[in-house]
């Protein structure tokens, strides 16, 4: 029997590949979600005065470009795509800042990273809860995310019928089966992705980081969990804690 995400990691390998050197014309827009949340990091960086940053799923490095320019900031990325990768450094990053990784068990030593930080990639990771784990392991002060809520896209009715299942437990079977049972989609724009709502991680950031604080990243209603397309979520323990 194939193993289905054993054929999700394969088929958005190849879709990265493909992808590669369309991929900062197809998927980086300045005025996009991850440029507002990449804004909000940016200012976090300063309030906060953190001084290291991991960004996991570095792509073509955008993130790491974004701040590179922050003095006494040190930066790191990990990126499993070699395609990307390339693209990256012929951009200007070095070979030892943006480094093969997997986001399932980063290489990285437990509070060893001020911030880490994720745009994008956990839609695409069938086990995000291990990524996220992962993440708050490396991370010693925050970690940051810039991600989907499926939970809040689509027409009201759908909003409304996805959110009716999941209370009833009952939205990821449902999903299961509308992907023909392979448990992932497939687009020409994003390769193989998830159904996925940054919500589901909260609960694994608050474990260690209990100050959770929330962005909309597009025009969206006050409820961010019903009307939310994309969220930002700053996880930190505040001096109030210990």
């Amino acid at each position: 029997m194939t193993d289905p995400v054993a054929g999700a990691k394969q088929a958005l390998a190849e879709y990265y590949a493909a992808a590669a050197a369309d991929y900062d014309a197809l998927h980086i827009d300045p005025r996009d979600e991850h440029a507002k949340a990449l804004g909000w990091l940016a200012a976090m960086i300063g309030q906060y005065a953190f001084t290291s940053v991991l960004d996991v799923g570095s792509g073509t490095g955008r993130a790491l470009f974004y701040l590179k320019d922050r003095p006494g900031l040190e930066l790191k990325g990990v990126e499993p795509s070699q395609a990307l990768r390339e693209i990256a450094y012929a951009k200007g990053l070095a070979e030892t800042q943006l480094v093969a990784g997997d986001a399932l068990a980063l290489e990285f030593v437990d509070n060893s990273i001020d911030v880490v930080c994720a745009f994008g990639i956990l839609h695409h990771i069938e086990d995000h809860r291990r990524a996220v784990a992962e993440m708050c392991r490396v991370a010693r002060r925050a970690v940051f995310i810039s991600d989907a809520n499926n939970f809040g896209q689509g027409s009201f009715k759908s909003r409304a019928m996805k959110q009716i299942l999941n209370a009833l437990g009952l939205w990821r079977i449902c999903d299961y089966i509308r992907t023909g049972f392979r448990g992932y989609h497939f687009s020409e724009g994003d390769g193989v992705y998830y159904s996925y709502s940054i919500h589901d991680d909260v609960l694994s950031l608050r474990s260690k980081f209990p100050d959770v604080y929330y962005m909309s990243t597009r025009p969206s209603g006050p409820d961010l969990y019903r009307a939310a397309q994309t969220l930002a979520v700053f996880a930190t323990r505040e001096d109030k804690h210990g």
